[in-house]
C-alpha cells in the first residue's frame, strides 16, 4: 500500500490524497460502506462499482465465526468470495465485541466471548486477529483494540489505552511480512492527554497508517470534532488518517475539515433499510403518510437511479408493503448520496475553496424544506 498526498487546504487543513493497494487506487477522502459479513446489505458488488465505491469495509469478528476465515482461505480470498474486485479494509472484531458486553470478557490476553450465534466459546488474542485477516486477504487490516464506552472513567480510559497499546505491539509482531497494511488505532475517549500518548506511543511501535477509535460512542459532537481537531496534527503527514464508525454527512464534512481521510459507517446503507433517505434537502422519513400521493423523487438535485426512475409515493408503497425493491432503491440512493458528498468534498479541497463548501452545506441541510417535513 502507499498513500500520496496530493494537496492541503490551507485554510482547514482537510487533506486530498491517493491510497493505492493492490486491488486499485482509493481517492481520498473516502467513505467505505460496510460489509460486514461479506456483502454491503440489499446491493450487489456491481453496483457498488457503478455508484463509485472504491473500498469496502468487512469484519473480522463475523467472518470468523461464519463461515470462518479458513473456509474463505480456501475460496479464493475474500476478494474472489464475495465478487468484489475494488479494495477491502477489515476491522478487527474489537467494536462488534465491546458492544456484545455481556458475552464477552478481557483480559491482557485478548478477548474471551461467546458467539452471538451459537453460544460457541471463542479467544480473540491479537495474533488470532491479525491471522484471520492475513487469511481473508484485506489489503488494509486492523489491531485488535478496547473501544471503551462512554462515560468511562479517567482511570478506565488510561488502562483500556495501555491495554490496546501493548496489544499493538503484538499485532505488528504478529505482522511479520508487511503486507496486508496494517494501520495502528488511536484510544483515549476525548481526554486530550491520552490521545497524544497513543498518538506518540503507535509512531514509535510504526504502523502504515492511524485511525481513532473510540469516537462516536455516545459523546457530544463538539468532543468528537474537538478531539479530531486535536489529534490530526499530532499524526504523520504521509501516512492515511482513518476516523472509525463516522458518520452523518455533517460528521463527514466537519471531520474532512479537520485532516480526516477515511471514513467507514452503516448509516447510509442501514437507514435506507428503515426508510430513512438522507437528501440535499435534510432527510425524508419515506414512511411518512403524507408521502402517500408525493410524485417527486426523494431528491430532486439526486441523479441516482432511485431518483431518476421513482417517486416519494412509489417508495412509500414498497417500504409500507416490506417490498424487498423498497429498501434496495432506498439504500442504493444513500450510498449515491454518501459517494457523491465525498467526490465533492474533494474537488473542494483540490479549488481551495472547502472552507465555502462547508459553510453553505451545513446551512443548506440543517434546514429542511418545508414539504420534506410532511409525515415525518
Amino acid at each position: 500500500m502507499t498513500f500520496e498526498l496530493l494537496k492541503t487546504d490551507v485554510a482547514t487543513g482537510a487533506r486530498r490524497g491517493r491510497l493505492t493497494t493492490p486491488h486499485g487506487t482509493v481517492e481520498t477522502p473516502v467513505f467505505m460502506p460496510c460489509g460486514t459479513g461479506g456483502a454491503v446489505k440489499a446491493l450487489t458488488p456491481h453496483e457498488l462499482e457503478t455508484e463509485g465505491v472504491q473500498i469496502a469495509l468487512c469484519n473480522t469478528y463475523h467472518l470468523y465465526l461464519r463461515p470462518g476465515h479458513r473456509r474463505i482461505e480456501q475460496l479464493g480470498g475474500l476478494h474472489r468470495f464475495m465478487g468484489w474486485s475494488g479494495s477491502i479494509l477489515t476491522d478487527s472484531g474489537g467494536f462488534q465485541i465491546y458492544s456484545l458486553a455481556q458475552l464477552r470478557r478481557i483480559s491482557d490476553e485478548g478477548v474471551s466471548f461467546r458467539s452471538h450465534l451459537d453460544g460457541s466459546s471463542h479467544v480473540l488474542s491479537p495474533e488470532l486477529a491479525i491471522e484471520v485477516q492475513q487469511a481473508l486477504g484485506a489489503d488494509i487490516i486492523m489491531p485488535l483494540d478496547e473501544c471503551a464506552p462512554y462515560p468511562s472513567t479517567i482511570d478506565y480510559l488510561e488502562q483500556s489505552l495501555e491495554l490496546t497499546l501493548r496489544w499493538a505491539e503484538r499485532s505488528r509482531a504478529a505482522h511479520l511480512d508487511g503486507h496486508p497494511a496494517l494501520f495502528g488505532i488511536l484510544q483515549g475517549g476525548t481526554d486530550k492527554a491520552l490521545r497524544e500518548r497513543a498518538a506518540t506511543a503507535l509512531q514509535q511501535i510504526g504502523f502504515d497508517g492511524y485511525a481513532l477509535g473510540g469516537l462516536a460512542v455516545g459523546e457530544p459532537k463538539a468532543g468528537m470534532y474537538e478531539t479530531v481537531a486535536h489529534v490530526t496534527p499530532l499524526l504523520p503527514v504521509d501516512r492515511p488518517r482513518y476516523l472509525m464508525g463516522v458518520g452523518t454527512p455533517e460528521d463527514l464534512v466537519e471531520c474532512v475539515s479537520r485532516g480526516v481521510d477515511m471514513f467507514d459507517c452503516v448509516m447510509p446503507t442501514r437507514h435506507g433499510r428503515t426508510g430513512s433517505l438522507f437528501t440535499s434537502r435534510g432527510r425524508v422519513n419515506i414512511k411518512g403518510a403524507g408521502y402517500a400521493s408525493d410524485e417527486r423523487p426523494p431528491d430532486p438535485e439526486c441523479d441516482c437511479y432511485t431518483c431518476q426512475n421513482f417517486s416519494r409515493a412509489y417508495l412509500r408503497h414498497l417500504f409500507m408493503a416490506g417490498e424487498i425493491l423498497g429498501l434496495r432503491l432506498n439504500t442504493l440512493h444513500n450510498l449515491h448520496f454518501y459517494v457523491t458528498l465525498m467526490r465533492r468534498l474533494r474537488q473542494a479541497i483540490e479549488e481551495g475553496s472547502l472552507a465555502l463548501f462547508r459553510e453553505k452545506f451545513l446551512e443548506k441541510i440543517s434546514i429542511l424544506n418545508r414539504d420534506d417535513t410532511v409525515g415525518s
